[in-house]
């Protein structure tokens, strides 16, 4: 299957030295025209190596929460998230997409034939789509923890994971779904983590010609692409499960008009 080609990076955005993906989701449509507020609600990889320069940067922008959905594993292979002064840190662990640091020992440290046998013939991409219907699925209580938080008072917020793809990206879906952005904006939004200069960096022990081989590349590339498949998984689950995404939002994540009205209020140009 052909990766979808996304967007490039809007020439206004920061390009930060070490941390990977971020962008601001303001400017996307609603289904009842209107748009999202610029400055309200942000997205990235992992902060836990931000330069100072990229750390004064993420200052200007306000923040009142960080919600950091990666797990003990990839904290302590990163490292904890920079300390920006009066923001609230969050942590909401999800899902890991590849099941946890074994998996991702095995991709770092595999040979051919073993990634072969892990990844080849469509496993990963089937694991990939997999562990995004597990989370909409069995996640509703997380993701409803962040939009009732946000409806509160979490604004401007910054969502984030390792390589802000898979768990940051569907928790940016689902809060882009709840305030009624356009299916085909939040996916256009979601396939921008393709550009090379956002992707997360592929990381092996083996930098050699045949640890980086195209064909082990090509066997790693589900795990680190953001493919329109997997999210339509998420939607598919939604819609399997509960029947509606109205239903998804109301009695899955325990939305009231009111909370979704705040939502919008605090989310939303006027």
């Amino acid at each position: 299957m052909t990766t979808q080609q996304p967007p490039q990076v809007r020439s206004t955005e920061p390009l930060l030295t070490e941390v990977r993906n971020f962008r601001d989701v303001g400017g996307l449509p609603t289904v009842d025209g209107r748009r999202v507020r610029h400055g309200r609600l942000f997205r990235s990889g992992h902060l836990a190596h931000a330069t100072e320069a990229d750390a004064a940067f993420l200052g200007t922008l306000g923040l009142h929460t960080i919600f950091d959905f990666r797990n003990a594993a990839d904290i302590k292979l990163e490292g904890p998230d920079v300390t920006l002064p009066g923001v609230r840190h969050v942590n909401i662990p999800l899902t890991d997409p590849a099941d946890g640091a074994e998996f991702w020992a095995m991709v770092r440290d595999g040979e051919l034939a073993q990634l072969r046998a892990a990844l080849g013939d469509g496993q990963a991409a089937g694991r990939m789509a997999k562990t995004y219907r597990h989370i909409i699925s069995t996640r509703t209580a997380d993701h409803s923890r962040v939009l009732h938080s946000i409806a509160e008072e979490s604004v401007p917020a910054l969502m984030h994971c390792a390589a802000g793809k898979d768990r940051a990206g569907l928790s940016i879906a689902v809060t882009l779904l709840a305030v009624g952005v356009e299916r085909e904006a939040i996916e256009a939004d979601y396939l921008e983590s393709n550009d090379p200069r956002r992707r997360y960096k592929v990381r092996r022990s083996d930098r050699s010609a045949a640890g980086m081989s195209e064909e082990v590349m090509a066997l790693l590339a589900p795990l680190f692409d953001a493919r329109a498949e997997y999210l339509h998984a998420a939607f598919d689950t939604i819609e399997s499960t509960w029947g509606s995404t109205e239903t998804y939002l109301t009695e899955g994540l325990k939305l009231t008009p009111e909370t979704r009205g705040r939502l919008r209020q605090r989310l939303l140009e006027d």
